[in-house]
């Protein structure tokens, strides 16, 4: 099942989190932006309210929280009713697939992939955005998680397990950037760089190559 009650109880709480901490947010955009394919055609899976696809020009989305999708639709945004495990989407659709602080709340990340690999053109990408288990921020939520209101039913995964897992799926040419060093929300280096190991906020780059 997915898991949406927080998001259907609190979306303006989590509107808020974003301007609340609006310089961790434009880290994470730039984190993304430095590793975007060109595309004409992406959709982002599990597209919450908006906040990551309005930016990157990003028009279609799959979300399965009513209370998320009436947010992301008033920013112009179509989004279809699903879960990532199983896209109500055709086969070769997109050129490419965003999805970011996602896979920590999916019942089965490979199977995921599988669907969003499935959906995926030809020499197309995707990119994972989330947060580190095993990055100082990621081991503060994850020893706080049942405390948290939106991370209390998540299951936080390190770098090498989420490569794992598109290696898995078939996909290849995985290159990521990095960005909130530190533990403590309130005075976070927002710094982006290559590779991963230090930030909190990871964004993978994977490619669907030809069969």
């Amino acid at each position: 099942m997915p898991k949406i009650e927080p998001f259907e109880k609190f979306p303006q709480a989590y509107e808020m989190w974003f301007e609340k901490h609006s310089s961790l947010y434009d880290a994470e955009i730039e984190a993304i932006r430095k590793i975007l394919p060109p595309f004409k055609n992406g959709i982002e899976i599990g597209i919450g309210s908006g906040r990551f696809a309005v930016p990157f020009g990003i028009t279609t989305g799959i979300e399965p929280s009513a209370k998320m999708a009436e947010i992301a639709r008033s920013k112009g945004i179509e989004v279809i009713d699903g879960i990532a495990e199983d896209l109500p989407i055709g086969n070769e659709t997109f050129d490419f697939a965003l999805m970011v602080t996602t896979i920590c709340f999916v019942d089965d990340p490979l199977l995921s992939l599988q669907n969003i690999y499935r959906i995926l053109k030809p020499d197309s990408y995707v990119i994972i955005g989330f947060v580190d288990r095993d990055s100082a921020l990621g081991q503060e939520y994850e020893k706080n998680r049942l405390n948290s209101r939106f991370y209390r039913e998540a299951c936080f995964y390190g770098t090498n397990e989420v490569i794992r897992l598109l290696k898995k799926t078939g996909f290849s040419e995985i290159v990521c950037t990095q960005t909130l060093f530190g533990k403590d929300l309130e005075h976070m280096d927002t710094a982006v760089k290559k590779g991963y190991g230090e930030g909190a906020f990871i964004a993978l780059r994977a490619l669907k190559g030809r069969s």
